[in-house]
This record gives structure tokens, sequence and C-alpha cells, in this order.
């Protein structure tokens, strides 16, 4: 087997064991990691598939928290993110791709390596905001987290809501994003290899993160998470 799809394989299992035991990660530790091996365009359209295997399976755990009349808002907003992300992508260059990511991965590292407590939102209209803003950095980096996590935190979202939210929300983007991609003919079969090759790794990292998540310190596990993915941001804006 070439060597780039074992490693391409073993970064898809570990964004997805990182995700099962921190909740968070799987998109984010793909984009930080893929890049080295393959282009920004070939990751972002890799990890759009990927990211759906996983929303499906923790949408199955917290969707009875889910409450639609927050989360309608966030996704209709998004639908005008999503081309914009996709088409940035397609069109700019691959270094200054790069550098954006890396600033990306920066921001939400340092806001939640510090733990800075964000202000209190009141009003729903904010929801605009940030589901347009995630669905220009899905359509571009498959990084569509940090806004929603960010607007969920000043919402004040109780943690089972927060869970059955994000990822309901996620799920529809990610189905947005897998559909812009393929109206541009970014699935190639290269694409659709490393998908199906890597998809058995993915599921295995879930499982494996479950089985493990009670014998590890989840506070210094994502610590150290965070830490590296604040480096691999660093060194991508270099």
């Amino acid at each position: 087997m070439d060597v780039n799809l074992v490693l391409v394989s073993a970064i898809l299992f570990l964004a997805s064991f990182t995700q099962s035991v921190s909740g968070f990660g799987v998109a984010l530790i793909s984009m930080a990691l893929l890049p080295l091996l393959i282009s920004v365009q070939s990751a972002t359209a890799l990890v759009a598939l990927i990211v759906i295997i996983v929303d499906i399976g923790v949408l199955a755990r917290y969707y009875k928290s889910l409450q639609v009349r927050d989360v309608w808002p966030l996704i209709l907003a998004s639908f005008l993110g999503v081309p914009l992300g996709i088409f940035l992508l397609r069109y700019i260059e691959e270094k200054i791709m790069l550098m954006i990511l890396g600033i990306v991965l920066v921001g939400y590292s340092i806001y939640a390596l510090i733990g800075f407590r964000l202000p209190e939102l009141k009003r729903k209209g904010w929801a605009y905001f940030a589901g347009f803003l995630s669905g220009l950095l899905g359509g571009a980096y498959n990084t569509n987290g940090p806004p929603i996590i960010i607007y969920g935190t000043c919402r004040r979202w109780h943690p089972d809501v927060f869970k059955g939210n994000l990822q309901s929300f996620f799920l529809i983007n990610g189905l947005m994003i897998v559909a812009g991609h393929a109206i541009g003919g970014s699935f190639t079969p290269e694409i659709w290899r490393m998908f199906l090759v890597g998809s058995p790794g993915v599921v295995l990292g879930l499982l494996v993160g479950a089985s493990f998540d009670k014998w590890i310190n989840l506070v210094v596990f994502r610590k150290i998470v965070l830490a590296l993915l604040l480096v691999m941001g660093l060194k991508m804006m270099v």
C-alpha cells in the first residue's frame, strides 16, 4: 500500500480518536496535518466526507437535546457562507489559504487554552453572523467549529443542548459542503480512494476513543491537543 495513503489513514484515525475523547478535533486535527501530505484542496474535500461519518455518530447520542429554534438561523446563514468558502478555496493561492488556516488554528487554540469567559449574548441575531462565518470557514477549510462553539458558549447553552445543537448544525452544514464540492468536481478518484481506505480508521478511532476516555485526563488531553494545534497553526503562518 502507498505510504502516503497509510499516513493519511493514520491522521484520520488520530483525528477521530481525539474527537471521541475530547469532543472536538476531527476537522481541526485533520486540516492541520493532512496539508503536510496532500494539497489543501484535496484535504478539504476528503475531510468534508469524513466529517459526515463522525457527525452522524455523535448526533445519534445527543439528538434528543436538539433545539431546532436555536439552530435554524445558523443553518440559514451558513447557506451563504459555504459557496463563498469553496470559491476562495478554488481560486486563492494555496500559500495564502494555508496562512489563513494557520490564523484560524492559532486564534481558536489561544481562545480555548486561556479559557476567556466571553459575555452572554441575549440577542439571537448574532446567530446569522456566526452561521455565515462558520459556513465560510467550513467551505474553505472544514473548520466550521470555532464560530459556532463561541456562539453557543455566549448563548450559555446547557452542555447536552450544546452538543445536540452543534452536531445537528455540523451535519447539515457538512452535507452542504459535500454538495458544494460535488458540484465543483472536487471529488476525484484519488479522494474517493483515500476516503474508502481511511473510513475504517475513522470508525475505529471513534470506538477506541469511546473506550479510552474514562482512562484519560480530559483536561490535560485537551490542553495537549490545543497546544499542538497552536504550534501547527504558527508553522502554517510562517
